[in-house]
């Protein structure tokens, strides 16, 4: 499928004009009658901002809390030997069918890599596996770090890595949009991925826009704090600086499209 023409643009400083199309550095407060009114008027701006994020906050807590809910019920009749052979040989057909292997000694990261990720069939690669609920995903019988000695495990939101162009190759698989900033996460992606270095995301996507919005306002999806079309994550993706090699439908499945993007540090 051919990649969408959109362009994403940010207005320079001498374009960027108020309400009446006035420039914003020779009017600022013609709009609002007097500095007091501005003031006021920012100070509204702030409040609504303000709360904007403690919502959002509280909605990635209850995320979070219902994300390790939905382990434990789902992995509670699934013996966990024949659990993990099955996620291995999932993996293992992934990597094989989509082209997405490690190369022997690439440096990997699997970010958001829950109790079963991709990281159990790298063992040529040094792999770091970051997610942010590992000491709760140790309580399970299904997941022991000690059971992948190659790899280091750190319990860390992909918001808070801080690394500059450290890692070969990445897998963010069916994690993106359990985030708390979706922004802040593509952009610790793209910063710690080495120039030249490919990225691998998968991620539900939204099949009916119209749908979309009512998703994104309402708590419709508890497990999933972030709602956008395919159309809408292409764009965030090329704003965080990355170059859309390839994009690939891997399933429909109602409401969600579940693809895969295969994106280069340029």
């Amino acid at each position: 499928m051919p990649l969408s023409s959109s362009a994403v643009t940010t207005p320079s400083s001498l374009e960027w004009t108020n309400f009446t199309r006035v420039p914003i550095e020779n009017s600022m407060f013609c709009n609002f009658g007097n500095e007091t009114a501005f003031k006021n008027y920012r100070s509204k701006v702030s409040l609504a901002g303000g709360m904007a994020k403690r919502l959002a906050n509280l909605r990635w807590r209850a995320a979070q809390a219902a994300e390790i809910l939905w382990w434990r019920q789902y992995l509670k009749r699934k013996p966990p030997e024949a659990y993990l052979a099955q996620k291995k040989a999932y993996w293992e057909r992934l990597l094989s069918e989509q082209g997405m292997g490690a190369p022997e000694g690439a440096e990997v990261l699997d970010a958001g890599c829950g109790p079963a990720g991709v990281f159990m069939v790298l063992g040529g690669a040094k792999v770091t596996a970051l997610d942010p609920l590992l000491d709760r995903y140790a309580a399970l019988p299904h997941f022991a770090e000690a059971d992948y000695p190659g790899v280091a495990f750190r319990q860390q939101a992909l918001e808070a890595l801080n690394e500059e162009a450290r890692y070969d190759l990445i897998y963010c698989l069916n994690a993106i949009n359990h985030v708390k900033s979706l922004d802040r996460s593509l952009a610790s992606l793209y910063r710690s991925l080495k120039p030249g270095g490919t990225c691998w995301l998968s991620t539900d996507a939204h099949h009916f826009p119209w749908l979309q919005p009512v998703f994104a306002a309402l708590p419709g999806d508890i497990l999933h704090p972030h709602q956008f079309t395919q159309e809408q994550y292409l764009r965030r993706l090329l704003r965080a600086g990355f170059a859309i090699k390839g994009q690939r439908l891997l399933k429909r499945d109602g409401l969600f499209d579940y693809w895969l993007f295969e994106l280069v540090k340029r």
